[in-house]
């Protein structure tokens, strides 16, 4: 019998196994190829909103300087001084404006070269409080060899160049600030008069980039289309020389927007794009941060499939056992018929072949069993106390919950709970036979006070009494009279044993609350305890 049950569990717990097994291993591969793509996207959502939103940072600066130099090249007329200053006038007051509405400008010029006119040099206006331009004096360019693109770099860089520029970070000469700018060279007729430039503030994109963030540890940087760092939010680019410049990782220079690269022993992955004004963007995090997310919901899938796999196991544990249960009783009704018990019940009622034997099996003790009562649907009297007993109770408890949910008015009862106190105490002090009196004198009480109700012993010291009809309409007179009787005994007995002290709690089956009698005697029981609590601190001790 056993071998049959086992055979069973082995063979359906193998298959779960092996079916769970192969939905795990492809949610596995499933997840991480997810996971990836998904860090992937959110890396390429997350670079190409911070492309966007530079490059629209960048081109608001260009048009502004690109606005205000297509303005100069179409009033530039002479270069003789008045004409000239009158022209850087007129220049002036287009360029305030325009610098106003521009966002993160720290300083705007026009210069003029000096070959062009030592008298007219242009202007220079600096914003440093945020609120206000203010005009500054120009550097003194002659002081500088123009054609050395090392110094001076806004202006020799576009003489040099001849075209609009977008400079990599530097320091200015005369604020001693970090700031990038875009310059445009200003011709006349073929001729360099100038550099209209503006500067922004080195930080103001830097606030940029560093609220591009992925993950905790995930950061954006830029550098130029040569590998040179323009910011870094973790690096001083201004400190960097050549010796100790970072290597540039192999890839971020490549057309590839994904590049997987390792930085100071650190795996990570990185999308790039190039800027409108040359540079690159990248947002890199360490690829460790990004298996954590697929590699936690893997560990997930592993924990529900074990769990599955527990219960699926437990399942078909309790199945098989259901299975083999009805030979199993089989097997124990053949050994009490055999040991002359023939009180044996078999409710497999299958259309299987054991379905078969159990019914001839039953068909076999029937004739048996024609003159042995059914204990179970009986009133049972207790031994000691000749009341019905607990087997009693739940037959009638039963009996009246069919009333409860088949008729058509539902029945009107109480049900009562009593408990012997001190109990233990007379069994203790005097011995079990007098507590035996005290219990037979308690059962006695009950059952002359609830005369027409039935009393039952439910408990080693408990009693339950059903109260109906006549009984259950006088209940508050019954509870009264039960307490006085009780008093009257207790004074009246000369022993300990035989002065009763009983708790009670009488609870009403209410229709709308109660779903079964349980709930009632629950009820009851509960109030019983509370009206013993409230005449312990009274009683006398024993």
């Amino acid at each position: 019998m056993h071998s049959i049950r086992i055979k069973i569990i082995l063979l359906t717990v193998c298959a779960i196994v092996a079916s769970i097994t192969a939905a795990t291993l492809l949610s596995v591969a499933a997840v991480r190829q997810i996971g990836n793509s998904d860090a992937n996207q959110i890396l390429s959502l997350l670079c190409e909103t911070g492309q966007k939103n530079l490059d629209s940072y960048f081109q608001s600066v260009e048009q502004s300087v690109e606005m205000v130099s297509s303005f100069v090249q179409s009033d530039i007329g002479g270069l003789e001084p008045d004409e000239l200053q009158r022209h850087i006038d007129r220049v002036r007051a287009i360029f305030e404006k325009t610098a106003y509405k521009t966002h993160g400008v720290l300083t705007y010029y026009y210069r003029i070269d000096p070959a062009v006119s030592e008298a007219v040099q242009g202007f220079w206006y600096d914003n440093l409080d945020g609120e206000t331009f203010r005009e500054r004096e120009v550097t003194d360019i002659t002081r500088y060899d123009t054609g050395d693109t090392s110094k001076l770099v806004w202006f020799t860089v576009p003489k040099a160049t001849g075209k609009p520029v977008w400079l990599p970070p530097y320091i200015t000469d005369n604020l001693n600030m970090r700031v990038i700018s875009y310059n445009v060279p200003i011709y006349r007729d073929g001729q360099f008069v100038g550099v209209v430039g503006i500067e922004i503030d080195y930080s103001t994109m830097a606030q940029q980039v560093n609220h591009i963030r992925l993950y905790e540890n995930g950061y954006a940087f830029i550098n130029d289309a040569q590998g040179n760092l323009v910011y870094h939010p973790h690096i001083d680019v201004m400190e960097l020389n050549d010796e100790n410049r970072p290597e540039v990782p192999e890839g971020l220079l490549s057309d590839s927007a994904r590049v997987r690269y390792t930085f100071e022993g650190v795996e990570k992955l990185a999308v790039c794009l190039p800027l409108s004004n040359g540079m690159r963007l990248n947002v890199t995090v360490p690829a460790s941060e990004i298996n954590a997310t697929w590699q936690h919901l893997i560990y997930r899938i592993f924990t529900v499939s074990v769990v599955l796999l527990a219960t699926f196991v437990l399942l078909t544990m309790r199945l098989t056992d259901h299975i083999t249960r009805p030979l199993r009783d089989l097997t124990e009704a053949a050994g009490q018929v055999n040991a002359g018990n023939y009180d044996i019940e078999l409710n497999y009622a299958g259309t299987d072949e054991i379905g078969v034997l159990t019914s001839a099996f039953r068909r076999l003790i029937r004739h048996l069993k024609v003159h042995i009562g059914d204990l179970n649907d009986r009133a049972y009297a207790d031994a000691l106390t000749s009341v019905r007993n607990k087997g009693a109770f739940d037959i009638y408890v039963r009996e009246l919950e069919q009333t409860l949910f088949h008729s058509p008015e539902s029945p009107r009862f109480a049900v009562g709970v009593f408990d012997c106190d001190n109990l233990k105490t007379i069994n203790d002090r005097y011995g079990h036979d007098k507590g035996d009196i005290y219990l037979k004198t308690a059962s006695a009480l009950i059952c002359r006070v609830f005369q027409h109700s039935p009393v039952f012993r439910i408990g080693g010291d408990e009693f339950a009494v059903i109260l109906q009809r006549d009984d259950y309409r006088n209940r508050n007179a019954l509870i009264r009279l039960f307490d006085e009787r009780n008093a009257e005994l207790r004074a009246s007995a000369g022993v300990p044993w035989e002065q009763t002290r009983i708790s009670m709690g009488i609870a009403e089956f209410n229709p709308n609350t109660d779903s079964s009698v349980n709930d009632v005697t629950r009820r009851a029981d509960k109030r019983m305890y509370e009206n013993k609590r409230n005449r312990k601190a009274a009683q006398p001790a024993l």
